[in-house]
């Protein structure tokens, strides 16, 4: 006979037979694939999983081992499962014991666990579907879950196969409805918010008549040259401290959402802004393109793009969009803060039209990542030197070589992350006379360490619009989150 000995701080100890290996057993626990494992958190940083099995006796200490932790303070515990670095290791940590769960799935805990280590990135939704991120990437099988358990087909919606999605923000999807040549509204198409995991949507009211009746020309061409999309929370909404009091105004906030409707018309630029908490749009900005470019020659040919062809960034609560289409270096900004709009400049340089990215590098200052030319084989970084929405100063700050031969394009940016797109010159030049669909090869960019990561690959023509899902697993996530 041989003592094994626990190493908690009670100094649990058992007389047992000497075993081979450490093991969760398959018959109490199923679902587990690797039956050597034995998860270890360490105290003062971890918690510990929970059953300790051995081979052909199942001894188990699941008694001893919560009533170890039924001895600690629940705000202790809060304090040491805050610190887990990895939403997988909470999700393990909630199957020790019930009291254990009990405070794993609180809601008042994941709020602060969501704040103090950022959703992972899971995939990212085109007109093809959802593609999940494929492993080596560490959130692989989070976003196999959430592709399995989720519909990104919105068969929930009402008459599904008429919906188009504009935007995806915190796992929210923003949709409008196409009603065909035979249906046509006022200005604006319908809009719905959805979460496609817990299958719940927000039919969206209809703009009300006094406040499109301040547009100019409200004719069919502003249907089509209107874009909506969703709205972050605020830093003061994100960072405010959380007490008991503010409980349940904290959870009402999670559930919110805004979105912006901007309708570009031929001389002016107008906003409209939904609120879930009034359920009621209201006016929120409007300038003349006038009052914003100077130059006759600009002015005309902005406000003769359709919003669709044009790439939208967000940094430091302002949004930003692009005229690279155009051949413009221009960049329209739109602060959500004061609701107001403006003119910025990019960089000096001659930038391809295959996506920039608008992001925050820090100190209140704006970066962009973006390809010189059309076919080009390094990712320019460049940081503006003075703060503020409109920069004027601009410095490279690193160029990344990527491999040659290969054309690439951003497709989609978030506060942490890019997406780019890989493809062979040569496929590119030729996919205008070959019937074959060319390959492309999905990578993520790390904005602070410029590390690459691939996740996903196909072969199909590439979607003009990719929003990058961003959320935590089914685990964490709150029953209702629409």
């Amino acid at each position: 006979m041989a003592r094994v000995h626990l190493d908690f701080p009670c100094r649990l100890r058992r007389t047992i037979r000497p075993p081979t290996l450490l093991s969760f057993g398959r018959r109490r626990y199923p679902h587990t694939r690797r039956p050597s494992t034995l998860f270890v958190f360490v105290q003062h940083q971890l918690v510990a999983s929970v059953a300790v099995i051995f081979p052909n006796h199942f001894v188990y200490f699941d008694h001893l081992i919560c009533s170890y932790f039924q001895r600690i303070p629940d705000h202790l515990l809060y304090e040491m499962f805050l610190r887990l670095t990895t939403s997988e290791d909470l999700t393990r940590a909630s199957a020790v014991c019930v009291s254990l769960r009990q405070i794993c799935v609180d809601g008042s805990f994941l709020r602060r666990f969501r704040r103090l280590h950022g959703p992972p990135l899971l995939g990212f939704l085109d007109c093809n579907g959802f593609h999940p991120v494929l492993p080596p990437h560490s959130s692989a099988p989070a976003a196999r879950a959430l592709d399995l358990a989720a519909d990104f087909s919105f068969s929930f919606l009402p008459s599904p196969c008429h919906w188009i999605v504009q935007d995806m923000r915190a796992g929210r999807v923003l949709l409008d409805r196409d009603l065909g040549e035979e249906e046509f509204p006022a200005v604006f198409r319908e809009l719905v918010v959805c979460d496609p995991m817990c299958r719940r949507y927000v039919l969206l009211p209809p703009v009300p008549d006094d406040l499109t009746a301040s547009l100019e020309q409200p004719v069919r061409m502003i249907r089509v040259r209107c874009k909506p999309f969703l709205v972050p929370l605020g830093e003061e909404e994100t960072a405010a401290p959380e007490t008991t009091f503010r409980a349940e105004e904290a959870a009402a906030r999670e559930t919110t959402f805004r979105v912006v409707l901007m309708a570009h018309c031929k001389t002016s630029l107008s906003a409209f802004v939904f609120s879930s908490s009034t359920g009621q749009w209201q006016a929120a900005a409007s300038n003349g393109w006038s009052d914003l470019v100077s130059s006759t020659g600009d002015r005309a040919a902005m406000s003769q793009v359709n919003p669709f062809f044009l790439r939208r960034h967000y940094a430091y609560g302002c949004f930003y969009w692009d005229w690279l289409t155009i051949n413009s270096k221009k960049l329209l900004a739109l602060d959500i803060r004061t609701m107001e709009f403006s003119i910025a400049e990019l960089p000096p340089g001659e930038w391809s039209k295959n996506g920039i990215a608008i992001v925050e590098a820090g100190e209140g200052r704006l970066g962009m990542f973006g390809f010189h030319g059309e076919i080009a084989s390094s990712l320019s970084y460049t940081i503006a030197q003075n703060k503020g929405k409109s920069p004027s100063q601009w410095q490279v700050e690193k160029i990344v070589s990527q491999d040659s031969g290969y054309a690439y394009s951003i497709r989609a940016a978030t506060e942490r992350y890019l997406l780019l797109t890989k493809i062979e010159a040569s496929s590119l030049e030729n996919r205008l006379l070959s019937l074959e669909k060319p390959l492309f090869e999905y990578f993520l960019m790390d904005v602070k360490t410029l590390q690459l990561q691939r996740v996903y690959k196909k072969q199909d023509y590439l979607a003009y619009d990719t929003y990058i899902y961003i959320n935590f697993p089914p685990s964490l996530l709150s029953s209702r989150t629409v």
